[in-house]
């Protein structure tokens, strides 16, 4: 083998590893929106994703206690699941809240050690009481020690819900004839600082999906090697609000196993070489007997 041949193979190595980069893939173009096919009433209706936006941690609210409470109290040191229903919801909201209970309950977080949990009823007739109440019930449901003290429902009047509704992309509307509220599905993962991180779409939340949200909204401070490894594993798609596989991931996982190999493969034959013409015996390789 020539001298030339190792920096040759290490030029071919960085070019490699460069097309490895797959530029383009594993990018999705913007859905069409299909609001023009919604009923009327869903006018309007959905969630306008603002990752990285900051929530006005000025805002506030009142505890299911009654006590004024402003919104930055539940930020500073965990991520935050945050979750905009309203109390008296018929359907939907409930569906919500026990699709986030279920999901939590395979999570191995602590609400109130690793993690906040913060509701917010949008509906601004909605007081303490019943927040109280629902609070109790999914605590209840919940069945963690210590979850009362890091869930959180809070009641608030129009302006300072209209400015975290505003503040997140949540968009809703209120049919007076059937006197509820039309709104979408999901809930939100929020940094410590009180900027978006993930949206989680549907009434029904994966716990991976949940704790994978948390472990990157807390940017690795809760979790474990096991999550920062799935994180490379699973994909964040903001269109479907899940982790799926991260092909990308894995192709490029590959290859560096590959460029690692024959990296190896160079050295030894290099370094093969340089024995023997400095007159050092090499070992024969193994013969295999029959």
């Amino acid at each position: 083998m020539k001298r030339a041949f190792v920096p040759v193979l290490a030029a071919s190595l960085v070019l490699a590893a460069n097309a490895l980069a797959i530029p383009g893939m594993g990018e999705r173009p913007e859905p069409p929106s299909n609001e023009a096919n919604l009923p009327p009433e869903l006018a309007g209706v959905g969630f306008d994703q603002k990752l990285g936006a900051q929530v006005p941690l000025d805002l506030v609210f009142r505890e299911e206690t009654g006590a004024e409470v402003a919104l930055g109290a539940y930020f500073g040191q965990r991520p935050v699941l945050l979750i905009l229903s309203y109390y008296e919801c018929p359907m939907l909201c409930t569906l919500v809240l026990n699709g986030v209970t279920s999901g939590l309950k395979a999570v191995p977080f602590a609400p109130g050690e690793d993690f906040e949990i913060v509701t917010v009823s949008f509906d601004p007739r909605e007081k303490p009481d019943l927040a109280a109440r629902k609070k109790a019930n999914y605590v209840e449901l919940l069945g963690r020690p210590g979850a009362a003290a890091g869930w959180h429902f809070l009641t608030g009047d129009e302006p300072a819900i209209a400015a975290l509704t505003g503040a997140v992309g949540f968009r809703y509307r209120y049919d007076a004839a059937s006197n509820q509220y039309a709104h979408a599905a999901g809930i939100m993962v929020l940094t410590p600082q009180g900027q978006i991180s993930r949206y989680l779409f549907g009434i029904e939340y994966a716990p991976k999906d949940i704790r994978l949200a948390l472990v990157e909204a807390s940017a690795g401070k809760i979790g474990s090697f096991v999550d920062q490894v799935l994180l490379f594993c699973f994909h964040y798609d903001p269109e479907t609000g899940k982790y799926g596989a991260a092909v990308v991931n894995g192709i490029r996982a590959g290859g560096v196993l590959t460029l690692a190999a024959l990296a190896l493969f160079a050295f030894a034959t290099w370094r093969r070489e340089r024995r023997a013409r400095a007159g050092v015996p090499v070992a024969p390789a193994p013969t295999r007997l029959s």
